[in-house]
């Protein structure tokens, strides 16, 4: 249910359709959005002038955070990458829309935040009305009585945090999950993360404080790394998180993603978590995920592809608020529609 004080967000998550950012009004009170930065505004002018290799280095520039916010959202790997090809092309066919209210980056979120909101495709646990109960009621099931050990114990034990910090998120409503994820993830300002869902900064803070606390509650109640009188140990869950094929020491999703050239990899990671001993660092201390390079060349590839339209002007059949001669990414009979907004 939501609050009155929420009323009226940019973005629900019903699964229906939503006005993408930049053609919606602003809601009362919802300001922020940060500060333009210069080199943002002439590459995206270049951009939306038409010049290839400026629309490709505004892909390149967002296509990691995108991506994280996408695989925080998703839960996994295979979604989020459908998802992050998704909102990059959302984002080019909508650049001539951005003005600099905001930091480009921000504008992004919005349009990442507005799709995944959105989206019909449905996590395994939304799909089995997984909350935060029952996923505690299954923590200590096939709880070993010993931590596990041997020369990748270290790995696996990183790589069991990752997936339960994962799968706790997916417990969440996606209205709390983003809502958490923009301030406790990736640290927004309350101003910032309030202008990406379109709603007050009072509503935002009120809505995130009661997030905090249930997630909170649970760690407190369930997580070893949070609070010591707590049972579960991600040491002494890798043989279950095995056996049930939530993990693979094989091929471990998380541990083994590649990151961002210069960003934390999961040792890094770790070693931050260590040092915070705070709640949200279970949450936060996550490896700085890089968008597989396949998905975006896809991206690319499409807009180098001679059979779309590459950066065509407008001929009057413009969005709300779109100045003429804008930049669109046709994407003919592929994508979702045209590259209309759903």
């Amino acid at each position: 249910m939501v609050d009155e004080a929420e009323a009226e967000p940019v973005a629900r998550a019903t699964g229906g359709g939503v006005t993408e950012p930049g053609i919606t009004r602003q809601i009362a009170g919802a300001t922020g959005g940060g500060v333009a930065d210069p080199d943002d505004a002439e590459l995206v002018t270049r951009a939306v002038g038409g010049e290839v290799a400026a629309v490709e280095a505004v892909l390149r520039r967002l296509q990691d955070p995108l991506y994280r916010l996408a695989l925080r959202m998703t839960g996994n790997r295979a979604d989020a990458e459908d998802a992050t090809q998704e909102i990059l092309l959302r984002v080019l066919t909508h650049l001539a829309t951005w003005r600099g209210e905001a930091a480009l980056l921000t504008w992004a979120y919005r349009i990442g935040v507005n799709h995944l909101l959105n989206q019909r495709r449905r996590s395994p646990q939304e799909r089995g009305g997984i909350d935060l109960q029952i996923f505690a009621n299954t923590l200590l099931d096939g709880l070993a009585t010993a931590d596990h050990r041997g020369p990748e114990a270290e790995v696996l034990a990183t790589e069991v945090r990752l997936q339960c910090s994962q799968a706790m998120l997916q417990c969440l409503d996606r209205a709390e999950r983003v809502g958490f994820v923009l301030a406790e993830v990736f640290e927004l300002s309350s101003a910032d993360a309030a202008w990406i869902l379109g709603i007050t900064p009072a509503a935002y803070r009120k809505r995130l404080q009661r997030t905090r606390a249930r997630l909170g509650a649970f760690l407190t109640a369930n997580c070893g790394r949070v609070d010591s009188g707590a049972r579960c140990r991600c040491t002494r869950r890798i043989e279950a998180a095995t056996a049930r094929g939530r993990i693979d020491p094989a091929r471990p999703a998380f541990t083994g993603h590649p990151v961002t050239p210069g960003g934390r990899d999961a040792a890094a990671a770790e070693r931050q978590m260590v040092r915070l001993h705070d709640a949200a660092a279970v949450f936060r201390a996550h490896p700085d995920y890089a968008a597989p390079a396949e998905k975006v060349e896809g991206v690319v590839a499409l807009l180098r592809s001679g059979r779309f339209p590459l950066l065509d002007r407008d001929t009057g059949q413009r969005q709300p608020d779109q100045p003429a001669g804008g930049l669109r990414v046709a994407l003919g009979g592929g994508g979702d529609g045209g590259g209309e907004p759903q």
